[in-house]
């Protein structure tokens, strides 16, 4: 290298860390903390453990900050009364597409012309609600095709796994044939072999690419994790290519709409099998770690087990036909579970934890709740963070880190909406599905997939911790923004079919 173009090079860089340096302070904008590192700031603090960074933050500075984090401005909101005015502004205010077709393209290769979020929501949308009792019920056929095939194949007697391996493996595998098509039709005992088989091969190799996911995002994959990340994805491309889907059967009717939607917009057949595998992970992604950590907490609390046990025998024992019978689980019997409800949406309020955040697009004045008003600045990005406001604010729920299965109960066992902060009630007080423009469209057919693989597992197996005195793992921290948090190690399981 020249000594010109090195001291090109170190000017350049010079002058980057004086223009990080340079930016103070304007009256009305939120308290500034450029952090102790010229332009890099807090981001080593923010990726380490980003929930222990924001929450000292806000001890230092209040509900709403600015902060340095590797060269950006990021505004961070902690005040749930005051959400709405960021999730439901504009696009041309606050847009949210900049940040998704950003990661869209790091972790997923993904390029598609003309894309917008907001746009292919809108489409998805109809589908997945118009649809949802056909989704649920092909996805009981599929966990029961997973969950009693997988046992029935290793034979009588317990089975040792890890927990997550457990959830996770059964809901993506069993979403994974309900959205995208099963070997044949009429099913067969082969074909449901062949599809045990063939969905255990995507989950598995999906699950590397998970494990990697916040590497990719963040661009910091060694050399060893590059040529891994790249073996994978074109593994996964070639699982989930148009042409290998073309010969499934009874594909849903959202993968036509959807694979119809990319081929209208011009997306060649290579592109579309890398959409293939984003879709796979934005529909399937969280379900099983969320199912993980609500049977952990069930098997950690045996009231809590007790509770849910004695729901489901309620139900059992109004329905027409036995557990080992039923082949379907109709909405009106999902919808009366309230004590599960209450279990999940604690479960989700104590592991949901992602980012919702929007680029600001031009110089705007944000409304807080309470009156006050700050500035924020065109080409900053503005972050929310529920997990730690309201999810975890001991000013709305007493002994926020407690699990309490009946939560979100009232006494005659209706659901609870009404919680407050600063003596306001909030409108919203848990955010796991995200808010505003980009809440996930496929909420309804998510909880209803968990709920009704709860249902099966506690139906039909006898499960239990290997190690009752075990405790619940820390969360692996690389994994906040992402959604669900998973745990840092698996835990130990055994399971059974019930005698």
């Amino acid at each position: 290298m020249s000594w010109a173009l090195l001291l090109g090079l170190l000017g350049a860089l010079l002058l980057l860390l004086l223009l990080s340096r340079r930016r103070t302070r304007r009256p009305g904008e939120p308290p500034l903390d450029l952090g102790g590192i010229p332009w890099l700031g807090h981001a080593l603090e923010f990726g380490k453990d980003a929930a222990s960074f924001l929450t000292r933050m806000k001890k230092k500075h209040g509900d709403i900050f600015t902060v340095l984090v590797g060269g950006r401005y990021v505004t961070v909101l902690l005040d749930p009364h005051s959400y709405d005015a960021v999730v439901w502004e504009p696009r041309t205010k606050l847009d949210f597409h900049t940040y998704a077709v950003f990661l869209m393209e790091r972790i997923f290769d993904v390029q598609l012309p003309h894309y917008s979020p907001g746009d292919e929501k809108a489409k998805m949308k109809p589908t997945l609600h118009r649809d949802l009792q056909a989704l649920t019920d092909a996805m009981y056929t599929n966990l029961l095709t997973v969950l009693l095939g997988d046992t029935t194949e290793e034979a009588g007697g317990w089975r040792e796994m890890g927990l997550l391996d457990f959830s996770y493996s059964c809901l993506l595998r069993a979403g994974y044939l309900t959205l995208y098509g099963v070997e044949a039709l009429p099913r067969t005992q082969k074909s449901q072999a062949q599809d045990r088989a063939h969905s255990a091969d995507v989950f598995h190799t999906f699950r590397q690419l998970d494990l990697l996911l916040p590497k990719l995002a963040r661009g910091s994959l060694s050399v060893g994790d590059k040529d891994r990340a790249c073996q994978v994805k074109h593994r996964l491309w070639k699982l989930l290519s148009p042409a290998r889907l073309a010969t499934r059967a009874h594909r849903s009717r959202w993968l036509e709409s959807y694979l119809l939607h990319l081929e209208e917009t011009g997306v060649a057949e290579a592109m579309q099998a890398r959409a293939m595998v984003l879709q796979l992970w934005a529909t399937q992604g969280n379900m099983g770690p969320a199912a993980f950590w609500l049977l952990l907490f069930l098997l950690k609390n045996p009231e809590a087990l007790a509770a849910v046990r004695g729901e489901l025998e309620q139900l059992l024992s109004r329905a027409e036909q036995p557990i080992s019978q039923m082949t379907t689980l109709p909405q009106k019997v999902l919808d009366t579970m309230p004590v599960l409800d209450s279990v999940l949406s604690e479960s989700l309020r104590l592991t949901a934890a992602p980012f919702i955040t929007r680029e600001v697009v031009v110089d705007l004045a944000l409304p807080m709740a309470d009156g006050r008003e700050f500035s924020l600045r065109r080409g900053d990005r503005l972050l929310l963070f529920p997990f730690l406001s309201p999810q975890k604010d001991p000013d709305i729920y007493t002994d926020p880190e407690v699990f309490k299965y009946n939560r979100f109960l009232n006494s005659d066992g209706s659901e609870k909406k009404d919680f407050y902060k600063d003596g306001k009630r909030l409108k919203s007080y848990s955010l796991p599905w995200g808010a505003g423009h980009n809440q996930c469209v496929g909420k309804a057919y998510a909880i209803n997939s968990i709920k009704q693989f709860v249902f099966l597992v506690l139906g039909h197996f006898e499960l239990e911790l290997i190690n009752p005195d075990v405790e619940i793992p820390e969360f692996d921290l690389s994994r906040y923004g992402f959604g669900l948090m998973q745990p840092e190690h698996d835990v130990p399981v055994r399971y059974r079919v019930r005698p």
